[in-house]
Order: structure tokens, then sequence, then C-alpha cells
């Protein structure tokens, strides 16, 4: 084995993530290795980057969607270097933004939805904020 490649086992070890969490990344093409002649996986150190980036993204609620399309931008077979980290993080930055002013909002509008005492799903200016008729069930919160 090369020194700078890792089995799955010490990529699990090293990044503290599952063993079957890497291999759900990989499948999702978030991380990449190589097979062996004896068909065992091996991913190169670079690997142990990009899963701590994954797990920093989820920790901030960034879909594994998102990052994989922020991951297609990034040089596949080598280590990225500062400029692409800096543009990823700048992409997740706005979206990070955005999510904190929506939960603020919401957060806002809470208090007064609790207190308002309507109990009415279809009038309600928090669940329904233009009195619209939608169709029955609960609404999206947005």
């Amino acid at each position: 084995m090369a020194s700078t490649e890792l089995t799955v086992g010490q990529l699990a070890e090293r990044s503290g993530v599952a063993v079957s969490a890497l291999h759900f990344y990989e499948r999702q093409g978030l991380i990449s290795s190589r097979r062996t002649p004896g068909n065992q996986r091996r991913f190169d150190r670079s690997m142990l980057r990009r899963v701590a980036v994954i797990r920093a993204a989820q920790r901030a609620g960034i879909p594994l969607a998102v990052i994989a399309e922020a991951f297609s931008q990034l040089p596949a077979d080598g280590v990225p270097d500062q400029a692409d980290w800096q543009r990823l993080s700048a992409a997740w930055r706005r979206e990070l933004d955005d999510r904190i002013h929506r939960l603020e909002a919401l957060r806002d509008r809470l208090g007064g939805c609790i207190g308002c005492g309507c109990l009415s799903l279809a009038e309600c200016r928090f669940v329904n904020p233009d009195d619209a008729a939608r169709g029955t069930g609960s609404r999206v919160l947005e």
C-alpha cells in the first residue's frame, strides 16, 4: 500500500466517520477510492479533508446534493487549494446566511402565532400569510 493511501478502516478511524457512511459518500460521488488487485478500497489522504468538509457542512444543514455540486467543481485527482476552498465556503456562506434569515423570521413570527389564539389553519397569518385556499392539511412554513 502506498504511504499516501488509507484503507476504508483507517479513513473511518482517522475521520471519525463510520465505514458504512464512507461507502455511502463514495456511492454519492463525494469521495473516491481506487481498488487494489485484491479488490480492496484505497483512499488518498486528501479524502480526509473532503470527509471533514462533508461532516462540517452536514452539521451546518447543507444537503449532500449541494455538497456534491460544490465538490464537482474541485479537482478530482489532487488536493484542493486555498482558492478552491474559499470559493466553496463563500457559496455555502450565502446559503447559510439565507437560512439564518429565514429561521430568524420564523422565530420572530412564532411567538405571535402561539399568542394569537386563532386556532385556525385556514386563517392563520403564520401558516397561511395570504389567507389563500390551498387545499386541506398542514402548510409549509416559509
